[in-house]
């Protein structure tokens, strides 16, 4: 169907724009719509001539919209093509990736309620991506264009011109700054539609946007520090029904980009970081502070007989890890780790294979770990409940359902759950992040024992 409209010009103008004096022509297609060049230069029968091809996205290009990144890659694009002296944009009357723009604005409505951009499109009947390309090669070979640079960052739009006839040679990033309002966004198009961006340089992004010390971070530095041991803060994010992952063993992004900053600066305020192995092996992940600025915390594995894998990439990160481990570990597996640049330290173990915890925060505070963070997963986050080992609580609450693996595990196993001293609340993007000091029963009752003693 696509492939028998016919795409003519029709008018050409003269359009003066900050970037360069370029000349806009415009083309019908028999589908209602005027679609239109931008022509900087002499491009008739060039080769790698520099394109952006550009559908139409009123409320970001005209209104400045913060939902995208549409209005600024437009400006950006124009930038290029006039410092290059020569070059084509092609604007395609494809609002909303095709959708249109009452529809658009129902999808917004969808994402304020927690969709993504991908399953608010879904959700309204329409598929994820309804663009074409056609018409945007038939543009570029009426103006003789031979081959393309593409300015941009969907793969789609180098497959899309290519099957019209238009050679793309080469694909040139076109990224521009994020910000709390598109970074969702953002990672959607990258995570779940194939866009190639830098995911570091939207955190960063983020990061640079909240530069004030925030005021969880200032009571985290406000709280004592215990003698004999690290203070410890359990940290996870969990849906509304208090699910860490939909599956064991699997990851799952669960909190929204804005918390994975905020992640990231709690990161900064501790010494060392804390997982167990079974983390390790499902997410591989780098345990660092690469959204912010400042110092990476000591990366610590719970892993009683030393499954890490050799690839991990906290054993390659340039920081000394340390791995704790059960007596019943293998000699040559701690040797071959030791040699890599692990530190390893020996605990024991009991039911399960889980570690006596007061021998490990022992062992930690003497290495001169005073903050440790925890961020689980399951198991860990389990065994620090259950053994009493923690003092602060920071959890992230995304609005979603997902009927998973629970942050504790089955109920019956063990755990007096401790209560929460003055919780406190605070939103952060689309997710609540609830922060307190944690009270376990019997401290509760000895100081319930020792105010009753005082009264007589």
């Amino acid at each position: 169907m696509v492939a028998n409209l016919q795409v003519r010009q029709v008018v050409t103008a003269r359009l003066p724009v900050e970037a360069g004096d370029f000349r806009m022509l415009a083309f019908h297609n028999g589908d209602g719509k005027d679609h239109l060049a931008l022509v900087l230069g002499e491009v008739d029968g060039q080769e790698e001539v520099l394109v952006r091809v550009h559908s139409e996205c009123l409320t970001g290009d005209v209104f400045g919209s913060r939902r995208c990144d549409c209005g600024p890659q437009l400006n950006e694009a124009l930038r290029l093509i006039g410092a290059a002296g020569k070059g084509v944009l092609v604007y395609l009357r494809q609002e909303g990736r095709g959708i249109g723009l009452i529809e658009k604005m129902r999808a917004y409505n969808l994402q304020d309620c927690g969709y993504d951009t991908l399953d608010a499109n879904l959700a309204l009947g329409h598929p994820a991506d309804a663009r074409e390309y056609f018409t945007a090669a038939q543009m570029l070979a009426r103006l003789g264009v031979r081959s393309v640079r593409l300015l941009t960052n969907n793969p789609e739009k180098v497959e899309g011109l290519g099957r019209w006839g238009i050679p793309v040679v080469s694909r040139q990033p076109i990224q521009v700054n994020s910000h709390p309002d598109n970074a969702r966004y953002l990672v959607t198009k990258t995570q779940r539609m194939g866009h190639v961006l830098d995911l570091d340089r939207i955190h960063q992004d983020l990061a640079a946007s909240r530069q004030t010390c925030s005021e969880l971070e200032g009571w985290l530095q406000a709280q004592t520090i215990p003698e004999l041991r690290p203070l410890v803060t359990l940290t996870y994010a969990q849906s509304l029904d208090g699910s860490i992952a939909q599956i064991a063993g699997q990851p799952f992004p669960i909190s929204c980009q804005e918390s994975a900053v905020l992640t990231h600066r709690l990161r900064r305020s501790h010494q060392a970081i804390l997982v167990g192995v079974g983390t390790v092996v499902a997410d591989d992940p780098q345990l660092n502070v690469r959204f912010v600025d400042g110092p990476s915390p000591t990366p610590i594995v719970l892993d009683p007989h030393l499954r890490i894998p050799d690839q991990a990439r906290i054993l390659h990160s340039g920081r000394r890890p340390i791995i704790i481990c059960g007596p019943e570990a293998d000699g040559a597996r701690k040797l071959q780790l030791s040699q890599q640049g692990a530190r390893l330290l020996q605990a024991r173990t009991g039911r399960g294979g889980e570690f006596d915890l007061a021998e490990v925060l022992g062992a930690l505070r003497k290495l001169g770990v005073e903050r440790l963070m925890v961020e689980g997963g399951s198991r860990v986050l389990h065994s620090f409940l259950r053994q009493k080992a923690a003092d602060l609580a920071v959890v992230t609450v995304s609005p979603r359902w997902l009927g998973g693996l629970s942050a504790t595990g089955e109920r019956d196993q063990g755990i007096t759950f401790p209560s929460l001293t003055q919780p406190r609340w605070q939103t952060v993007g689309s997710d609540a992040v609830m922060w307190s000091r944690i009270e376990w029963p019997e401290v509760q009752r000895t100081q319930a024992v020792t105010r009753s003693a005082g009264r007589r």
